[in-house]
């Protein structure tokens, strides 16, 4: 990884993905460029000078260092560049996590914790190093039971909406009917809130990283696109109307359930405290790792926290 040499003009730096290097080193014809995407996630447009000359304006950044094409999909193009034929338009949606439904908030450390076993679920003492209580439902806060196929603990919750109050409506070219998730493959898979849906995984590429599409369909478990007429406010902490929601849980994998290999490799150990109060400790390993969803339509991305723990 390094920075590209920006004193003069840059004419295109780029790399291939995993499945293009792959069919490259085939060498059977079956490498064919039919895609490509751009992004913009190294420019603060808050840089540009409306007070300086027209000229000067956007000179610094323009001077911005800018990291040069690298491969890893994991760590690169969170904010896509997208085209839009409707050229009257004032705000683009976003996507954001909801915490405000009691089992679908964060834990207090603001991340999500997936208790990879049964063992490690039930444990009294699996609370938090500034205690995280318990939600209305009786589900510890940022919980996830990693074997759970029976709607308990909690989940993650990701609305889609305009974040701003001066628009009632969201046009309907921008309306999220699909999510793509990414996920670290050795360490969990995605499945639905109730526990009982485990869609499979499209892809996945020599990093691990598993990437699962998910469609609106009806009936569908994942996604839901809600009447935009009265929002509730309360219910979601995007200052508009709402155009879609996804909502997902957590699987641990087995060879976190049945192994610590992966632990000790590339987790660590850390100290929780009794939520309760009590005072009591429980030595737990842990791996830290981050789960990215995107909109399909407007290419907005979040990247979510999530601590897998086992007693």
């Amino acid at each position: 990884m390094a920075f590209q040499n920006n004193s003069g003009d840059i004419i295109l730096d780029v790399v291939l993905t995993d499945e293009g290097r792959r069919r490259l080193a085939q060498g059977n014809n079956s490498f064919s460029i039919v895609k490509f995407a751009l992004a913009d996630d190294e420019i603060n447009y808050g840089l540009f000078n409306l007070a300086a000359t027209t000229a000067l304006q956007d000179l610094s950044i323009l001077q911005t260092p800018v990291l040069e094409a690298f491969t890893n999909n994991g760590s690169s193009m969170k904010s896509k560049l997208l085209s839009l034929t409707n050229q009257n338009l004032l705000y683009l949606p976003v996507l954001k996590l909801n915490t405000v439904p009691g089992d679908s908030r964060q834990t207090a450390d603001s991340n999500y914790v997936v208790c990879v076993d049964k063992r490690t679920f039930d444990d009294s003492d699996l609370g938090t190093t500034t205690s995280i209580g318990y939600s209305t439902a009786g589900v510890r806060d940022g919980f996830m039971y990693g074997l759970d196929t029976d709607s308990l603990a909690g989940y993650i919750r990701i609305d889609a909406g305009i974040d701003s109050t001066d628009v009632t409506e969201i046009d309907e070219s921008l309306i999220e009917t699909q999510f793509m998730v990414e996920i670290d493959d050795r360490l969990g898979q995605i499945i639905s809130k109730d526990g009982k849906s485990f869609p499979g995984f499209v892809s996945r590429d020599d990093d691990f990283i598993a990437t699962y599409i998910f469609t609106k369909q009806p009936g569908d478990a994942f996604v839901r696109t809600p009447s935009q007429e009265n929002p509730n406010d309360a219910s979601t902490p995007i200052n508009g109307p709402i155009a879609s929601t996804f909502e997902f849980k957590i699987r641990s994998s087995q060879d976190l359930r049945v192994s610590n290999f992966l632990f000790t490799r590339i987790g660590g150990t850390t100290t929780y405290v009794d939520a309760s109060g009590t005072g009591s400790t429980t030595s737990t390993k842990f791996i830290d790792s981050i789960v990215r969803v995107t909109g399909m339509t407007t290419g907005y991305a979040v990247d979510i926290p999530v601590r897998f723990a086992k007693i």
